[in-house]
């Protein structure tokens, strides 16, 4: 075994033991607590790390007039929802599941769109939900099972091995099934469209063999097969987003179903879809910028 791949395993192996732990403790905490615990030293600690550049450097090309305290702010958000986000993961269920005891009303989720979710569970026809890595994304496919709707999940695994498998564990118990992202992944969905059943993707991702995409006032390289898929099954699109509304509370909203064109020129049919849901999506991340992801890469072409 050459010396990087066993410096490599041994790595993936701590990270792992570091991710059991981490999870293992916010298990034992109360939702609230573990929500809050995750955010504060997300925050304290992220905004210095290397990958922060990254997210300023994003901020700054999607927000030119705010100023650096303003794109610092929003910095801060990000990494206050991502460490959040994390210490929420052993949680997903109850926090879905949770009713006030109090009152035996007051939910931690809030629901909007119903009809349209309706829609798409009883029509017996195949579906197609997108969303991006917005508040709690985790909670979207935990809120689809929850409600009767069928939906696979497309995702691409972590590259740690050990990771990979805690995580899909936790998703496994929590959603409904689960399709790795590449060529197997693409003809898994590819199947269960054909079965009627429905596919939830997250779009907001670069994919170097995608097309570009308008996003922020700049090209995108940006996945094709919701639009491919949709095309191919001409079956309903509809958008999803999470709302952080303080704490460990959300919002989740499903859009109305997009259009879909249906022309001759399949590649600028293609390019209409994602152009419109990407636009859909920027404009979620407007209203509420310090709920998004910032920190990868996402214009290099």
């Amino acid at each position: 075994m050459r010396r990087s791949t066993l410096w490599r395993r041994i790595g993936y192996r701590l990270e792992a033991i570091l991710l059991h732990a981490l999870f293992g403790l916010a298990r034992l905490l109360p939702i609230d607590a573990a929500s809050a615990i995750g955010g504060s030293i997300a925050r304290t600690i992220g905004p210095r790390l290397p990958v922060s550049n990254t997210g300023r450097r994003n901020l700054s090309q999607a927000f030119p007039k705010k100023s650096k305290a303003e794109i610092e702010a929003i910095l801060r958000g990000v990494w206050d929802n991502l460490g959040r986000t994390t210490a929420e993961y052993p949680h997903l269920t109850k926090i879905w599941d949770y009713t006030e005891e109090s009152t035996g009303a007051k939910r931690r989720v809030e629901f909007v769109g119903l009809e349209h979710f309706a829609a798409l569970r009883d029509d017996g026809a195949p579906g197609l939900i997108f969303s991006g890595h917005l508040a709690n994304w985790e909670l979207l496919p935990v809120g689809a099972a929850r409600h009767n709707l069928s939906v696979a999940s497309l995702y691409r695994p972590p590259n740690n091995p050990y990771a990979a498998e805690l995580v899909r564990q936790i998703r496994s118990a929590a959603m409904g099934g689960l399709i790795a992202s590449g060529l197997e992944g693409a003809i898994g969905a590819v199947r269960v469209m054909e079965k009627g059943g429905h596919i939830g993707m997250l779009i907001d991702q670069r994919f170097r063999r995608g097309i570009p995409v308008p996003f922020f006032g700049q090209p995108a390289l940006t996945a094709t097969v919701l639009a491919k898929l949709a095309r191919r099954f001409d079956c309903p699109v509809h958008g999803a987003r999470v709302e952080r509304l303080g704490g460990a509370r959300f919002r989740v909203t499903l859009s109305p179903p997009l259009p879909v064109p249906r022309t001759e020129d399949a590649n600028a049919d293609i390019a209409a879809i994602m152009a419109e849901a990407t636009a859909m999506l920027e404009g979620w991340i407007r209203e509420r910028p310090e709920q998004w992801l910032w920190l990868h890469n996402r214009w290099r072409s």
